[in-house]
């Protein structure tokens, strides 16, 4: 089957289900700087986990558009992606255990026809705080007894830690910030081994291993998590109101279990990217270790630059922008191990394939093609004069060093691989012990640095962000005012320190038109106007002329913010009550933030 056969499949039988199909948020989520991009479909549904009632009602399913970045290195191997997309359902005070687990093994096994002999399942062990998941070890041994297989813990039910199967945004329980919630998993593994006679030309034939184990045996298709508990402000869990299942499954790994291949590379996923780039080079996917490695990091990064510049993410030092640049001048790097050293513009010949992967799930991208490649292209050519630079000095220095491989990689950005390839040119070996172990202080800052973005979002600044929040309204409106209604969202970021919002116009503002725009809303914030909201159908919304502008498709049913009679706007919130409560609104900057898009930064301070 083919990525959207089994995207679809998922979705309608998770529909015939009770469950409403939502669609994808956007990969940078809006209204919070908790986190650079959505890496899992639980992160636009928080406020609804925590117990605010969704519009759309219990049961929710969709495919999430999704990036994570922390695993960026292992990006080569047969399984591991940046850009991915989430297959997701959730029961928000529902359903729980036994339908959650037993559907999915339904799916799995009637759907998608995986023979359930090579399903693995693993469950949470316990730990001091939570006692092990037996219940889900007895819900599993059920199931497999259903279909004739007799699931004996430690050969078909695997219990493993906390780190291995409890699921929050921040990973294990004592890493959980207070607020968080989180829980329990289950997962299902599909082996790719050698135990049965019709897998015996398996690649990992003979290997000794286990479910979480590296080697890439067994691919991780499936994962329930049981969102019971919530981290209080003295360590301690507590039990949720309602007990809420979030699951998630890869869909490119899923679509490579259906086409039992051990490599997602080698399906529809990417099969057209791989296939440009083999032309490209005159190399062939499969013959050398090296350049098959090279091909999945061009083929993963420049479908992650893709789908965010469809976005509206523009290439730059900071933030998001920092990610998409990260990963075009990867994507250059690794070129040149198949000989792609010159006309950098090359990358922007692989944006249409992935638009074609995507025209159906995501027309949206083919749609903005055209924008899209100059982007990628203009990049590309400004960092093919680095790495020309980054050259030149490696060719000044006598001796390249763990230490020096390390700086390389810190200013010109090359990894160990190709700086490696470079000294053994010279006839060097450096010591890749040393580059690791200063690369391990870099992640460790890099995580340290991402702990505090978390600890300085929502969960310990609600109000301030939420007045923030409350304030794009305002602007949004302001600036339709002053400039005119082709005026649209395109995004906005907020911190508890400004607000940052994107919106459609062709040229910069004029400081009168600034000054309009701050007067027309600090108006609004002294008449102390109400904000309320009611849910409707989005049809409804769009006929009353609600606005509706920011990049996402909406559900069915959706949430319509009004602020007295000044502006009424899609949105899933959260607001201040009244608009007294904001403070004086003034704005700090506006900048340009890509052809025909403007971008104001604004802050809010006490009246």
């Amino acid at each position: 089957m083919t990525a959207n056969q089994i995207r679809q499949k998922y979705l309608n039988f998770f529909a015939d289900r009770g469950h409403a199909v939502i669609p994808s948020a956007p990969l940078v989520p809006e209204n919070d700087p908790t986190t650079l991009f959505n890496s899992a479909g639980m992160q636009p549904l928080i406020q609804y986990i925590l117990g605010t009632p969704h519009p759309s009602g219990k049961r929710l399913v969709n495919s999430q558009k999704a990036i994570r970045t922390q695993d960026i290195s292992e990006v080569g191997d047969n399984r591991h992606t940046t850009f991915f997309e989430m297959l997701g359902n959730w029961s928000l005070g529902d359903y729980f255990k036994a339908e959650q687990l037993s559907w999915i093994f339904t799916f799995l096994t009637q759907e998608l026809k995986l023979d359930p002999r090579r399903l693995f399942v693993s469950v949470f062990a316990g730990n001091k705080s939570v006692s092990k998941d037996t219940e889900a070890v007895k819900i599993w041994q059920e199931i497999y007894a259903s279909v004739g297989i007799e699931a004996r813990e430690g050969e078909r039910i695997f219990a493993y830690p906390a780190k291995n199967n409890w699921w929050s945004r921040a990973g294990e329980p004592e890493k959980m910030p207070p607020g968080e919630p989180g829980g329990p998993d289950s997962e299902v593994f599909y082996d790719l081994g050698a135990e049965y006679k019709f897998h015996e030309h398996s690649p990992f034939a003979g290997t000794s291993c286990h479910l979480n184990c590296d080697c890439g045996r067994f691919l991780e298709i499936a994962n329930s998590v049981f969102m019971q508990y919530q981290k209080l402000t003295d360590g301690s869990l507590t039990e949720l109101p309602a007990k809420v299942v979030d699951f998630g499954g890869g869909l490119e790994r899923q679509v490579a279990a259906e086409n039992n291949t051990p490599d997602i590379f080698q399906t529809d996923m990417f099969s057209s990217i791989i296939q440009t780039i083999q032309l490209l080079s005159h190399k062939k996917y499969g013959v050398n270790d090296q350049e098959t490695r090279a091909m999945r990091i061009i083929a993963d990064h420049m479908r992650g630059s893709v789908m965010l510049v469809a976005e509206g993410v523009m290439p730059s030092n900071k933030q998001q922008g920092y990610i998409l640049r990260r990963l075009i001048r990867r994507s250059l790097l690794y070129g040149r191990n198949l000989g792609l050293t010159g006309g950098w513009e090359y990358l922007g010949k692989l944006t249409h394939p992935v638009a074609l992967i995507y025209q159906d799930a995501y027309p949206e991208v083919m749609a903005k093609i055209g924008d899209i490649i100059p982007v990628i292209n203009e990049e590309a050519l400004r960092f093919g004069e680095t790495l020309k630079k980054g050259l030149r000095e490696i060719e000044k220095v006598p001796e390249i060093t763990g230490d020096i491989a390390f700086k390389i990689y810190e200013t010109y950005g090359f990894p160990w691989e190709m700086t490696e390839e470079i000294a053994r040119e010279k006839g060097q070996n450096p010591d890749k012990g040393i580059f690791e172990k200063e690369f391990k202080k870099h992640q460790e800052i890099s995580r340290t640095a991402t702990a505090g973005i978390f600890k300085g979002g929502l969960a310990d600044h609600s109000e301030q962000t939420t007045r923030l929040h409350t304030a794009t309204h305002l602007l949004h409106q302001a600036l339709r005012l002053v400039l005119g209604q082709h005026v649209a969202q395109k995004g906005s970021n907020i911190t508890v320190q400004r607000l940052r919002f994107d919106f459609s116009h062709p040229r910069q503002l004029t400081s009168v038109e600034i000054e309009k725009v701050e007067q027309i809303i600090n108006e609004q914030i002294d008449k102390d106007l109400p904000v309320s909201y009611e849910t409707t159908s989005y049809k409804n919304a769009l006929k009353v002329g609600v606005l509706a502008f920011f990049g996402e498709r909406y559900p069915d049913q959706v949430k319509v913010y009004t602020v007295g009679n000044f502006s009424r706007e899609i949105c899933g919130g959260p607001h201040v009550k009244n608009t007294g409560k904001i403070g004086k609104f003034w704005i700090v900057k506006e900048e340009s933030a890509g052809a025909g898009i403007r971008r104001i930064y604004a802050q809010i301070g006490d009246s």
